[in-house]
């Protein structure tokens, strides 16, 4: 057995080290042109042939150990020393190295064990899965995670990478404890590794056994794939969720391998941005049949994206997008009768703060308990731990169940096939299909709809972005005034009957969060909602979301830009965003339709389209999955003509 040492190595603090909601995001690596290269560019030479020099960040001596290193020192001992710890991620740029870093200083700081994804792949919904899941062949089982991934944002040399730390319960770690460890970075000394520890292959499955000052050190290696069919069935980007494509789609559910494309994990994500939406999403939007540009004739029934970590995800039928609230809301308006993990019904419903109300209204309808939360998965845990969530979800492509504490992309699409099985479940001769379209007009009519989007003006100066918000909440103290100013821009806008900066007290643990995001909120229902993002690695990013609530089922049918341009001209002139930010149009806007930087292609799994031979598109979902998630098979529908897409 080999044998290894704990090693002091000193070190001083990073400035920004701050974990956000998402946990710490930074770019791998960024390039800057020296002084003595800038009379090059004075004298009007091509920035091609300009010398660039690598400043890393992530990759620069210690960063990441001192990011670590904070983390053990703010968990209690007991996570700690004999524990047992996950480490993988979405597989992007400097991953590898990564986890070889941690598998190194998690033995010099007591862990017992650490647990690996082959290849050190595993989604983010499949970590929290193992945490609160899998057991070890000596009964031990994981008191937390390190997740590397930076979610939907691109990988590579110079894209971005990142780090955050789950809890025993599968969950993001707690604002107590993201604020322990950044305190811990702007003060620490010292970390702990054993340099001597070689390098685990985690390419090949099994355990490695060492043996340090502390006794028996293990690392497992295990197939990053079963432990998450047997709770869960997906895709994603040329992201992690790759690896659960065959496993799920092919072996479980029976669909063709020859229907997957993209699904091969790569460091840089092929080059695309792992972002289900319909801008990086570009194949799977064509096939679907909403690029005007390139028209396909007869689009498939489903469709389905990923993102880079599988947590995310799109919903889209033949011709027809799905917002991310519309999505959660209907998710939850069919849980009880078509999933029968729900049967026994939903213990209450929650949404992020910026999302639409579309869930504000079934819940006022089911009559369930409804919360509203801040923007960030682990007040959603709080409120699982606790039974009082069952269905949440956030605008950002983000949906979930009590199955596990993190938003899963892959359970989100098996509801979306379970609640199609439903409707359909008299329609086998395929006649008379119930469409992705067909359920969500039904629901607005039903409901109502809420139009909304979202812009975001990204890497804004950070002073200008807090300037703008300092404006708005200043208006707020005065709402004659505010509709005042709203009626000289659009006289055809509702009056604002409130506005304030959101705080939410959480109902389990009582801990207060503040100045989570500024609202105005309108007579009719309708929302404006401001607020700067945490999840950028550079610059500030402001994000505005804009929401028109109609619940005239005969005005459901509008086009969404013109039933939203009144609010589109009120929110951008009264917080005077181009006069504060300079930006006339936002980086990114509608549903991520607009960027500037779109050269990705989307992360495709395709299930094959046969409209004109009965086909069993939905299939029987594996035991364990069913136990937990679902508790029994879902109805087998034939001759619905689909192409699954990630």
């Amino acid at each position: 057995m080999v044998m290894f040492k704990a090693s002091r190595v000193e070190t001083t603090p990073f400035d920004g080290q701050k974990p956000g909601t998402s946990g710490l995001r930074k770019k791998a690596s960024h390039s800057y042109i020296p002084i003595s290269s800038m009379d090059l560019i004075w004298n009007g030479a091509d920035y091609d042939s300009v010398p660039f020099r690598q400043v890393k960040v992530f990759m620069q001596p210690n960063y990441l150990h001192n990011f670590v290193q904070s983390t053990f020192n703010a968990l209690s001992a007991e996570k700690v020393k004999g524990a047992t710890l996950v480490v993988s991620g979405d597989g992007r740029y400097f991953s590898k190295d990564a986890i070889q870093i941690i598998i190194k200083m998690s033995a010099a700081n007591g862990v017992r064990r650490v647990w690996v994804g082959q290849n050190g792949l595993l989604s983010t919904p499949a970590v929290s899965a193992v945490i609160r899941e899998r057991v070890g062949a000596d009964g031990s089982k994981a008191s937390g995670a390190f997740i590397l991934t930076a979610s939907h944002n691109p990988g590579g040399p110079h894209e971005d990478f990142g780090i955050k730390y789950n809890m025993e319960n599968g969950g993001p770690a707690p604002e107590a404890i993201t604020d322990k460890i950044y305190e811990n970075t702007k003060t620490l000394k010292e970390y702990f590794i054993a340099e001597d520890l070689p390098d685990v292959d985690i390419s090949a499955v099994g355990i490695t056994s060492f043996r340090g000052p502390e006794g028996e050190f293990d690392v497992d290696v295990f197939d990053s794939a079963t432990d998450y069919v047997k709770l869960m069935n997906y895709d994603g980007l040329h992201g992690v969720a790759g690896a659960y494509a065959k496993p799920i789609f092919v072996d479980e559910l029976g669909g063709q391998e020859s229907s997957l494309i993209n699904c091969t994990p790569k460091e840089d994500f092929g080059g695309g941005h792992p972002d289900p939406n319909l801008t990086y999403a570009k194949e799977l939007v064509t096939r679907m049949g909403l690029n005007k540009e390139k028209p396909q004739d007869n689009p498939p029934e489903f469709g389905a994206a990923g993102d880079g970590d599988a947590d995310r995800n799109m919903i889209l039928g033949k011709r027809f997008f799905v917002t991310p609230s519309d999505s959660v809301a209907i998710i939850a308006a069919n849980a009880v009768q078509a999933i029968p993990y729900f049967s026994a019904g939903l213990k209450g419903v929650a949404r992020s703060m910026p999302t639409s109300a579309a869930l504000d209204v079934v819940a006022k309808h089911l009559d369930l308990k409804f919360f509203e939360v801040p923007t960030g998965w682990k007040f959603f845990g709080n409120l699982m731990d606790a039974g009082l969530c069952s269905v949440c979800g956030e605008e950002s492509f983000g949906t979930g169940s009590d199955h596990i504490r993190e938003k899963d992309g892959i359970w989100a699409v098996l509801a979306w096939l379970s609640i199609l099985a439903f409707r359909n479940k008299d329609n086998l001769d395929g006649k008379t299909l119930v469409t992705v379209e067909d359920i969500v007009r039904q629901h607005w009519a039903t409901f109502g709809r809420h139009y909304y989007t979202r812009y975001d003006y990204e890497n804004v100066d950070a002073g200008s972005a807090k300037e703008l918000m300092a404006h708005l909440v200043k208006l707020q103290s005065s709402l004659p005034e505010v509709n005042k100013i709203i009626k000289g821009i659009r006289s055809d806008v509702s009056d604002v009957v409130k506005a304030d900066e959101f705080e939410y007290k959480d109902p389990v643990d009582g801990s207060i969060s503040k100045h989570q995001g500024i609202r105005y909120l309108f007579e009719d229902g309708s929302r404006l909602v401001f607020r700067l993002s945490g999840t950028g690695s550079e610059g500030a990013t402001i994000r505005l979301y804009i929401e028109q609530y109609e619940k005239d089922s005969s005005k459901t049918g509008r086009d969404s830009q013109e039933a939203l341009a009144p609010l589109v001209d009120v929110a951008l002139k009264l917080s005077k965003m181009q006069e504060f930010t300079g930006r006339s149009v936002p980086t990114i806007h509608g549903e991520r339709t607009f960027n500037s930087q779109d050269d990705g292609d989307g992360n495709v799994a395709m299930a094959q389209n046969r409209s004109s031979t009965a086909r069993r598109f939905i299939f029987a979902l594996a035991d364990e999955y069913v136990k937990t998630a679902f508790n029994e098979t879902i109805s087998v529908v034939d001759q619905i003509p689909c192409k699954i897409y990630y």
